[in-house]
């Protein structure tokens, strides 16, 4: 999940424009994500989830991804080494992958409940290596896995999409970078045609893949990662800025509005489901990013509200979900309806916000910029 040059973490962010509006559609999506796991402690099922389809917003992060990394860096490899890129991707992201896993490990043992292994017979030991290996982006095997989810990353579910946006920057180091447009665009065609026979005939009627170990698991997020992030780098080589206004609402809307649609088809028509989610992540969710893109004045208070929400976006994502397995856990123990625990709800929305932004403010910035000094401006000399 990452989207302007400053947002990207380059080292040139005074040198570009910079694209605010996809900071806060980025930021709604990232809310989005929070109010879907929250949904997730009342479904039976993927079939009945209160937020249908709020895992998209991952696809949607993937294409911006993909987008702003060629924006900030594909005429800078004549001054960068592969080296020197994957260190600035890594001082840009991996800060609060660590965090995320410290503050999952951290909460671990406040997280008891039947619907997961018993928490207390996990070793101090054992929960160590646990956070270190999510700190190192290592999934977890089954053997390793201390939740018994089959989770790549049992401390903290979300890191499971930074594990393969790592995997998009380096094929794009690597390789995606040196294609010519038309090849890139057939790479984006195959993976469109993976996306949705996955989406269509895969075993979900879903796209709701990735998080874990598994073939099918596995299957699904390389062709999310694959589809959005050529198509995001593919949209930059060839886009050209209309005249867009309103795009931050016109975004809103339609994200809000696309993810909290009605899931189609039930249990007897999967494909239906599969087909509509594949619409947006190939069709609609690009053409959001143009509007985006496009809308060069949107004005002070929606330029500043967009920067907030870009800022926020990607530590909220990163810090939220142990908080999701500890209400989860008390909705369970205390079978809970969704008002019964609304207060609970807005407590993890709140308090996730707030060390989100704590986070942000106090130690990504800081840990960043040193890094940054260390690291970067050395080999630059």
């Amino acid at each position: 999940m990452k989207l302007n040059t400053r947002i990207s973490g380059s080292a040139f962010a005074d040198t570009k424009p910079q694209f605010e509006i996809l900071n806060g559609l980025r930021g709604i999506a990232a809310l989005i994500v929070v109010l879907f796991h929250i949904s997730e402690a009342f479904a039976t099922s993927h079939l009945d989830y209160a937020v249908p389809h709020g895992y998209l917003a991952v696809d949607f992060f993937f294409i911006l991804s993909g987008f702003v990394v060629g924006y900030a860096y594909d005429d800078r490899w004549g001054k960068m080494s592969i080296k020197d890129f994957l260190k600035r991707r890594l001082i840009r992201l991996h800060p609060m992958v660590v965090m995320g896993s410290i503050i999952g490990g951290l909460l671990f043992y406040s997280q008891a409940t039947d619907s997961w292994n018993d928490v207390s017979a996990v070793s101090i030991s054992t929960l160590l290596f646990a956070i270190l290996i999510g700190a190192l982006l290592i999934p977890a095997t089954p053997g390793m896995e201390v939740r018994g989810l089959a989770e790549m990353f049992p401390l903290n579910g979300p890191s499971w999409s930074l594990f393969f946006e790592y995997i998009g920057n380096i094929l794009y180091a690597l390789f995606l970078r040196k294609l010519p447009t038309k090849i890139l665009a057939l790479i984006v065609v195959a993976g469109g045609i993976g996306l949705a026979r996955f989406a269509i005939w895969g075993p979900y009627g879903d796209v709701s893949a990735g998080y874990a170990l598994t073939p099918s698991e596995f299957e699904g997020g390389i062709f999310r990662l694959l589809f959005a992030f050529s198509a995001g780098l593919l949209m930059f080589r060839v886009f050209k800025p209309s005249n867009v206004k309103g795009s931050f609402w016109i975004g809103t809307i339609a994200l809000v509005t696309l993810m909290f649609f009605p899931r189609l088809g039930g249990q007897s028509a999967y494909w239906m489901n599969g087909l509509y989610e594949t619409i947006c992540i190939i069709a609609i969710f690009p053409l959001l990013v143009y509007l985006g893109a496009s809308d060069s004045n949107p004005g002070k208070r929606v330029t500043a509200a967009s920067k907030f929400l870009g800022d926020l976006s990607y530590p909220l994502y990163m810090v939220h979900y142990p908080f999701i397995y500890l209400y989860y856990a008390w909705v369970k123990n205390n079978n809970l309806t969704f008002m019964e625990s609304i207060w609970g709800a807005a407590g993890v929305v709140v308090g996730s916000i707030t060390l989100a932004y704590v986070c942000f403010k106090f130690y990504d910035i800081p840990v960043r910029r040193y890094l940054t000094e260390k690291f970067l401006k050395k080999s630059t000399k």
